[in-house]
């Protein structure tokens, strides 16, 4: 089973990468400004030869830095490169079969959307964390479910596992997430929008 401390690094800001083009110097800052504990690799492109390529650097970037580097969606990439762990969503790979293709070593986590049920379903089949969102409006996905910050608190009191909250978090309101009961925020365009 996953030791305790793992789970101290589901914690602070959980960064996604932009679905695009990997960036890697923009990666890098955003590790090393922000003391992010877990980064989660996210490029839908069809391209398995770029998603490996880029998952590789991105990998060796965590490893420098002590990050978590969980792949996104992509059980197959995440077993080849023997990544910290997988995300899933609610229509991608059941989480027993992340699991037996994983190893007991892997962190699974899973979007919950704005559903305590399917939470509890998750950690009952041994995910490491759940997210919650959108909890706010989100430039990256703005039809997605809203999740209101009063979901996440009564998911606190009957989850043990972290959670994480995601959509539309940004420096200024990532308090109110935490306030809410959330271990981690993710955030995607606080972080990775380059400073042009």
């Amino acid at each position: 089973m996953i030791e305790k401390n793992l789970y101290k690094k589901i914690s602070g800001i959980y960064a996604i990468t932009p679905d695009k083009k990997l960036d890697l110097n923009l990666a890098k800052q955003a590790i090393e400004q922000h003391q992010i504990n877990i980064l989660q690799y996210r490029h839908k492109t069809t391209d398995a030869l770029i998603k490996l390529n880029e998952a590789k650097q991105l990998q060796q970037l965590c490893l420098r830095h002590n990050t978590l580097f969980i792949i996104n969606d992509d059980i197959n990439l995440a077993e080849k490169i023997n990544a910290d762990g997988v995300h899933l969503g609610k229509n991608d790979s059941s989480i027993q079969y992340a699991r037996q293709r994983l190893g007991g070593n892997a962190i699974i986590g899973m979007s919950c959307y704005d559903d305590i049920n399917l939470a509890k379903q998750a950690q009952d089949q041994g995910v490491n964390y759940v997210a919650f969102g959108a909890l706010f409006p989100s430039s990256t996905k703005p039809n997605a479910i809203n999740c209101s910050l009063d979901t996440i608190t009564q998911a606190k009191q009957v989850l043990n596992i972290p959670i994480v909250g995601i959509g539309g978090v940004n420096f200024k309101n990532q308090q109110q997430a935490f306030d809410a009961g959330c271990d981690a925020v993710a955030m995607i365009n606080a972080l990775f929008q380059s400073a042009d």
